[in-house]
């Protein structure tokens, strides 16, 4: 706390109140500070590691010309960074009170396509097959034992990564993009005093990797936090298919294969911080993302991971 306290008075913001802001799943704290006027966010983040990357990528996103937070004062070593304040227009409180969705949305995606138009960051981790038979046992190790009552055995382990390997190595890629892996309402600003793409505040991208556009997608249209139309969210994948020149039934199987690996891993995540960390607010999504899996999982090239769910688990709730 002294050091904190240290960071706050030598930046400036000692005398400032501060109020503490809803964080996210990490360890990271964020407060929201007070100064005469003026406002800043706090970023507390006690992952040196988080902090470097999240640098890091803001400074990918300012080079791209897009809207992330600006630093005015950093303290890596500790893990402080007071930031700019992007208010309230944050889009899953602007969709509460009636905004207009499709507007939203339709911003985000162009977003999404404009980041097709740059090269891949050659300085962040690589979005693998590899890795993602390593986050798979966030699923089997946390969700499966959760609904099951026991560990998942050994054979059943091997098939479910065998499966996913045969997947992986069918996966058609794409050109490889900068992907903030959790693009979704919660994370997305509308700053309408701003032209252009630049409409589109971001935060929460320091676990950015390169890999596949239609990650994004998933995690913007299948969002565990709020339903998204169906009907709107089909138009948001036309829309994308049409405007990126991709092949619908190769980017529909993508999509379909990244879906079912990002809803999975969340699974395990939101079971682990209730057993784990005693966070029982994620129990109420569940029956959302199992809900967004169920449907990648009815795509007809992943008939063998829906039967290994039939198989092992019965049901997925």
């Amino acid at each position: 706390m002294a050091d904190l306290e240290d960071f706050l008075q030598q930046s400036g913001w000692g005398g400032a109140k501060r109020k503490p802001l809803a964080g996210d799943a990490s360890s990271r704290r964020y407060s929201r500070l007070y100064r005469g006027d003026e406002v800043a966010i706090l970023m507390e983040d006690p992952n040196p590691s988080a902090l470097k990357s999240y640098l890091a990528v803001t400074n990918i996103l300012i080079e791209r010309g897009y809207s992330v937070p600006e630093i005015y004062e950093r303290d890596e070593t500790a893990g402080f960074l007071i930031i700019e304040d992007f208010g309230e227009a944050l889009f899953a409180r602007l969709l509460e009170k009636g905004e207009d969705e499709r507007a939203l949305y339709e911003l985000a995606v162009s977003y999404l396509l404009d980041l097709r138009q740059h090269p891949s960051p050659t300085t962040l981790k690589y979005f693998s097959g590899n890795y993602v038979l390593d986050q798979n046992a966030m699923f089997l190790d946390w969700y499966v034992p959760f609904l099951t009552g026991k560990s998942l055995d050994d054979n059943a382990r091997r098939f479910f990564q065998q499966i996913w390997q045969d997947l992986m190595d069918n996966f058609e890629r794409e050109d490889d993009v900068l992907l903030h892996r959790d693009f979704h309402a919660e994370n997305l600003f509308f700053l309408p005093e701003r032209e252009g793409l630049r409409r589109l505040g971001l935060i929460d991208f320091q676990d950015a990797m390169v890999g596949p556009p239609a990650y994004d997608l998933v995690s913007l249209l299948q969002d565990a936090r709020r339903d998204v139309s169906s009907p709107l969210a089909e138009t948001m994948i036309q829309t994308y298919i049409e405007q990126s020149e991709e092949e619908e039934s190769t980017f529909r199987r993508r999509y379909a294969i990244l879906g079912a690996h990002r809803n999975m891993r969340i699974l395990g995540i939101f079971t682990r911080l209730k057993e784990q960390d005693g966070k029982q607010r994620y129990e109420a999504f569940k029956p959302r993302v199992i809900a967004h899996l169920n449907g990648c999982l009815a795509h007809p090239d992943l008939m063998a991971l829906r039967n290994w769910v039939r198989v092992t688990l019965g049901e997925l709730m």
